[in-house]
């Protein structure tokens, strides 16, 4: 009689231990662990096209192409059909349309309270990752608030001081202050090899500042030396932070190939996206399956296109310069590359054989009207797809907090 209690008292266990976990699988609310942010500044349908082509041909995978949820973005301020970066990006940190020239404030000047300010109140652990400053105008919307966008130094005060940040790695080292950097009780680091030797328990506040501005770009492998790739950035960041047991969210910012297409440098602008989709595979890999990962752009920058007939498999050099005809594969709508009319011209036409030529001269590309994209995958990312406003990505990941 004994055994028997003992066998229906096991049988209860288990029925009990089975629906415990059919409930929690199929009524508690499961939230991701960490949750990462990734923005490329110009990230448009067009790019990704036009960065598969250029590192291995028109049927390259792109990390980001494995994120299945994809959606569409209305990107429009509160003032302009075609934002700035502050404006752009503070859609994203607030869910709120704000005016061009601004960052994360209403139209009265009042604070907008921002996606990583919520996440820090609410216990998880924060950081900010760019191969930019710190103190861009896309990075400061996540932290700051601001009737001007150009005010690197006031951001840098404020990174230190609001303590909403732990961890944060980039480049802006000019614009912080020794003294404000000692009183906020803040661990500097300067290269890869001082950022590997971090360990979690070590600071419970960090600031990479590896360049005076920018990082270099990639291919100038001289300026680079001990300098932490976005990808290497991306994954110590992770490391870090999810030493947190009420986890993270990580904002990251790929600032160069912005930088790139200002300048009208279509390749760069490739290498540097092909960059983001490398953080991108790095961010998968270390933040495991139990993440958020929301891949998407801000603006369109430049209206940079690559035209005519490449070759299914034409890759790297092969879409740059002139093609067979001798005319470019490259071209721009607007930035420094733009010709000058000549005498019996149309306005703004140029010399087709030179490189890259912009349709319309400016000192640097402007933003374009075009639908940035989004990509997306990992727990409570399912909400993302089709046409939307750029304002959801900061309602997905307020529910996934």
């Amino acid at each position: 009689m004994k055994w028997r209690n003992q066998v229906l008292a096991l049988i209860c266990l288990l029925v009990f231990a089975a629906l415990g976990v059919l409930y929690f699988q199929n009524w508690v609310v499961q939230k991701p662990f960490g949750i990462i942010l990734f923005i490329g500044e110009g990230l448009t349908a067009q790019r990704m096209g036009a960065v598969r082509v250029y590192i291995g041909g028109a049927d390259s995978p792109l990390a980001m192409d494995g994120l299945e949820f994809s959606a569409r973005l209305r990107n429009h301020s509160a003032d302009f059909a075609v934002p700035d970066s502050g404006a752009a990006a503070s859609a994203l940190a607030t869910g709120t349309k704000v005016k061009n020239g601004t960052i994360s404030v209403t139209e009265a000047g009042g604070a907008l309270k921002t996606i990583l300010e919520i996440a820090h109140e609410e216990g998880r652990a924060t950081g900010i990752v760019t191969d930019g400053a710190l103190t861009n105008a896309t990075l400061a919307a996540f932290y700051a608030h601001a009737s001007s966008t150009k005010q690197p130094q006031q951001f840098a005060s404020t990174l230190i001081e609001s303590g909403a940040v732990e961890i944060a790695l980039g480049g802006g080292a000019a614009e912080f202050e020794q003294q404000k950097l000692d009183a906020g009780h803040v661990r500097v680091v300067h290269n890869l090899p001082e950022l590997e030797q971090v360990s979690g328990g070590q600071q419970p506040r960090l600031l990479g500042l590896f360049a005076p501005n920018d990082l270099p770009f990639t291919e100038e492998v001289a300026a680079r030396t001990e300098k932490p790739s976005l990808a290497d950035m991306v994954r110590r960041a992770i490391q870090l932070l999810q030493v947190n047991r009420r986890g993270y969210l990580l904002i990251v910012n790929a600032h160069l190939m912005a930088s790139a297409a200002w300048q009208n440098l279509g390749e760069r602008t490739l290498r540097e996206t092909a960059e983001l989709d490398r953080a991108v595979q790095f961010g998968r890999q270390y933040a495991g399956k139990n993440a958020g990962i929301i891949v998407c752009g801000d603006v369109a920058i430049g209206g940079m296109s690559v035209n005519g007939y490449p070759f299914r498999y034409d890759s790297g050099v092969a879409i740059l310069g002139l093609n067979s005809a001798g005319q470019p594969w490259v071209t721009w709508a607007t930035g420094p590359n733009g010709g000058k009319s000549g005498p019996g011209e149309l306005p703004g036409s140029h010399d087709l054989s030179a490189l890259e030529p912009a349709a319309i001269q400016y000192p640097s590309a402007v933003n374009s009207l075009e639908d940035p994209i989004a990509n997306a995958t990992g727990l409570r990312m399912e909400n993302l797809g089709g046409t939307m406003d750029s304002t959801q990505i900061f309602a997905i990941i307020r529910d996934a907090l």
